[in-house]
């Protein structure tokens, strides 16, 4: 373990989290918020503090491999979700540390669970630093660094790697470096368009126009008012619609497309991920419109048109997808049929290499292709067929990789429902319930924000216990870090030189 290197670049991961707080400080400045401008002064001068002291000589042996990428990465967003809680803890906007720790580790994972039961209680400058956090975590943290600035040469895809969501990742370019500017080049440039597209609203401001699309752009979902995007204008919410799902596909389509490589853009993922959000969006809507169930979120029943069932079925399948966890309307009111359709996206999630959370669909795609290979094996058992994703084959060991992945998912899902469990029996049995402990997990886990029952789209997370809160913070933290990397500080092996 390289640890001087380790400790040089959560050095330079502190300075940056310095700057990424003058956002907020410039929000404060102009709806002179003081204390949340001395909040965020403070935090960031507590991070250069600690980061100046390492920063002063570049270690020698710059080397980094798969081993110190991955704590890299993983303590990386610990240490983040510990200094991003402290303006809300300082300013007393979230007096409760825990609380603050488990709000900040829901911006920076695009989680979008919250404890704060009145967010438009909140200053403006906090409700923008949730947002922010929501933006700079989308992409990554650590890919947004290496956009500006390089840390050891090639090896940083060692970090790219442990980062980045889904099964696979690849160099868009030779270089690392070039490869993170582009990604973040494309998402910077898909923000700006969303943000412009939402002003053409006129009863839609330039904060809530920023704070949305930035919450959109990470797949999070943090609102800036209690109903959501509820109040917002049909166009608002067609608007969010579409970028949902826009910021649910892999990124390297969007650079494929500029490339004019409109074939390997829209490969298998791609089109398998369209077309489960066009069947979901259906079944939803002719359910919810035949059962005339669209509640607001303050509990009033709504006119259940077949143009107003779409409109809201589109939204909530886009939201909870993509993983991003806006709403609408209150979906604990509609049927079982729409649940179980909801639940299931839940765990498919977006596309790999996208900002949104989940399984992945990629992965969906393998173990399917790999249950198919298995079956025909039963039938011809001397015959060799590799598996392939469009027209490439796929190594044995990646196919490996994802039924590792799959285990060790459900292993820390049920083991984080037992405790949950078992937590909630003894200091929270009025709201001890499965649904709302397995979908807590369940929203958590996959990066999602609302759930059902006590967690709901009306809901929050307030009523958890301390033991709780940390349990579903861990969750967050592992489910946006694809597992390993924050198990693998747990593992002895890790920490020898």
């Amino acid at each position: 373990m390289n640890y001087k290197m380790v400790r040089y670049t959560l050095a330079v991961l502190l300075l940056f989290e310095a700057l990424f707080l003058f956002v907020p400080m410039l929000t404060a400045l102009c709806y002179e918020e003081w204390s949340s401008l001395l909040a965020c002064g403070i935090t960031a001068l507590i991070c250069i503090v600690i980061a100046a002291p390492f920063m002063f000589r570049k270690p020698k042996n710059t080397d980094l491999y798969a081993k110190e990428g991955f704590v890299i990465v993983s303590l990386s967003w610990i240490l983040l979700s510990a200094f991003s809680a402290l303006p809300f803890v300082i300013s007393g906007s979230i007096p409760n540390y825990i609380d603050a720790f488990f709000e900040a580790a829901s911006g920076l994972t695009t989680t979008g669970s919250s404890i704060v039961p009145a967010v438009e209680d909140l200053p403006k400058s906090m409700l923008m630093w949730r947002s922010f956090m929501h933006w700079v975590g989308g992409m990554g943290v650590l890919v947004f660094i290496m956009a500006i600035l390089p840390l050891s040469g090639a090896q940083n895809m060692h970090i790219m790697r442990a980062e980045s969501p889904g099964p696979q990742v690849s160099k868009l370019v030779p270089r690392v470096k070039t490869t993170a500017s582009i990604l973040y080049l494309i998402y910077i440039a898909i923000t700006v368009i969303m943000v412009l597209a939402l002003l053409i609203d006129k009863d839609i401001n330039a904060f809530e126009a920023i704070n949305t699309a930035m919450a959109t752009a990470g797949t999070g979902g943090f609102g800036i008012k209690n109903d959501s995007l509820f109040s917002a204008s049909s166009y608002v919410q067609i608007v969010a619609t579409v970028f949902m799902i826009l910021f649910s596909i892999n990124f390297n389509s969007y650079y494929l497309i500029l490339k004019k490589k409109i074939k390997d853009a829209i490969n298998t993922e791609v089109i398998v991920f369209l077309g489960i959000v066009f069947t979901a969006i259906t079944i939803v809507t002719l359910d919810v419109f035949l059962n005339k169930s669209l509640v607001s979120p303050t509990g009033e029943a709504m006119d259940t048109t077949f143009g107003g069932a779409l409109k809201h079925a589109a939204f909530s399948v886009a939201s909870l997808i993509s993983t991003t966890g806006f709403a609408t309307v209150d979906f604990q009111h509609w049927s079982a049929l729409s649940h179980f359709v909801l639940i299931l996206i839940m765990f498919i999630g977006a596309c790999a290499g996208s900002t949104g959370g989940g399984l992945k669909v990629s992965r969906i795609v393998i173990l399917f292709k790999a249950m198919l290979r298995e079956f025909g094996n039963l039938i011809h058992p001397n015959r060799v067929k590799k598996i392939s994703i469009d027209d490439k084959p796929l190594e044995d060991e990646a196919v490996h990789s994802v039924m590792t992945y799959l285990a060790t998912y459900v292993f820390i899902f049920v083991t984080s429902l037992l405790l949950i469990s078992i937590d909630q029996s003894i200091f929270n049995p009025a709201e001890n319930t499965f649904v709302t402990n397995f979908s807590a997990v369940a929203c958590t886990f996959n990066n999602i924000g609302p759930g059902l029952d006590f967690v709901g789209p009306t809901q929050n997370f307030a009523d958890f216990s301390p033991i709780s809160k940390m349990i579903l913070s861990f969750d967050m933290l592992a489910g946006r870090l694809e597992l390993f990397p924050m198990l693998i500080l747990f593992t002895p092996s890790t920490w020898k030189k």
